[in-house]
Order: structure tokens, then sequence, then C-alpha cells
């Protein structure tokens, strides 16, 4: 399935820049972010509208309900196995 024609998926340096912190943080507010071991993220019209986090012990995945079906998960999900 490929991804809608505004969306793309990367996965960034860490430890993520404040504006990325800060997206992420609202999305997944438990995630140990200064703990984080990997990232992916999904970005659309400049903004962060999904994400996947691994760090040693877990890992938690989010995106934004309108995005939701459209194959941006296993993106996500493919791109952080990398």
């Amino acid at each position: 399935m490929s991804l809608p024609a505004r969306v793309r998926v990367t996965r960034p340096p860490l430890p993520l820049s404040h504006t990325l912190r800060n997206a992420v943080a609202r999305m997944l507010p438990a995630a140990p972010l200064p703990e984080l071991t990997a990232a992916a993220l999904a970005i659309a019209g400049g903004a962060v509208i999904g994400a996947s986090l691994r760090w040693d012990g877990g890992e938690a995945l989010f995106i934004e309900s309108g995005w939701r079906g459209r194959g941006i998960e296993e993106e996500l999900a493919r791109v952080l196995g990398d």
C-alpha cells in the first residue's frame, strides 16, 4: 500500500530536536523520550501525524485518528525495523 501523497515517514537522528520532541510528547506523553533507542515519524504538511518509538524494554505507536488505515502504521513499523 502506498502512502498518501503528502505523507513522508522518516527516521530522525536521536536525540530528537526540540520541535520533534514536543510533537511526540503531545502524542505519547508517557514515552520516556530521553531513553529512546529508535524513532520513526510520519509527517504531513510539516506536522507530525504519527510516531513509532522504541526504548529498552518498550515501544509505542501513535497515529492521528484522521490518518489511520492509510498504510502509515505499516510504514512506521517498517522504517523503525530497518
